[in-house]
C-alpha cells in the first residue's frame, strides 16, 4: 500500500511564502511523476506542478516564477516552495504520485489560505 502525507499548509499574508512537503511510503518501485494539485472552493482541481523521475518539471501558468517543485529521491519526498503568494492561491493542496505501472495515489490534502 502506498501512503502520501502532506504537511506545511497554513495561513499566510499575501506576498508571503510557504513550503509544502509530501512524504511517500509503501511500495514505490517506479515513479512516473510526483506532483501537487489544488482545489479552491467551487472550482475544479487543477495541476499546480509536477516532476518526473528524470527531474523534468511542469508548472501551471498561474504559478510560474513563484512556485518551485523539487524532490528528494532518498527520502521519497516532494516539496513545493511557494513564494509571492496571492489570495487566489488559496486552496486545498494535494500531493499526487503516479507510479510507473499506472497506479495513481493521492494524499488527503493540506489547506493553504492567503489573506489580502
Amino acid at each position: 500500500q502506498v501512503q502520501l502525507v502532506e504537511s506545511g499548509g497554513g495561513v499566510v499574508q499575501a506576498g508571503g511564502s510557504l513550503r509544502l512537503s509530501c512524504s511517500v511510503s509503501g511500495i514505490i518501485f517506479g515513479v512516473k511523476t510526483m506532483g501537487w494539485y489544488r482545489q479552491a472552493p467551487g472550482k475544479q482541481r487543477e495541476l499546480v506542478a509536477d516532476i518526473t523521475d528524470g527531474d523534468s518539471t511542469n508548472y501551471a501558468d498561474s504559478v510560474k516564477g513563484r512556485f518551485t517543485i523539487s524532490r528528494d529521491k532518498h527520502k521519497n519526498t516532494v516539496y513545493l516552495q511557494m513564494n509571492s503568494l496571492k489570495p487566489e492561491d488559496t486552496a486545498v493542496y494535494s500531493c499526487n504520485f503516479l507510479r510507473s505501472d499506472g497506479e495513481n495515489y493521492w494524499g488527503k490534502g493540506t489547506l493553504v489560505a492567503v489573506s489580502s
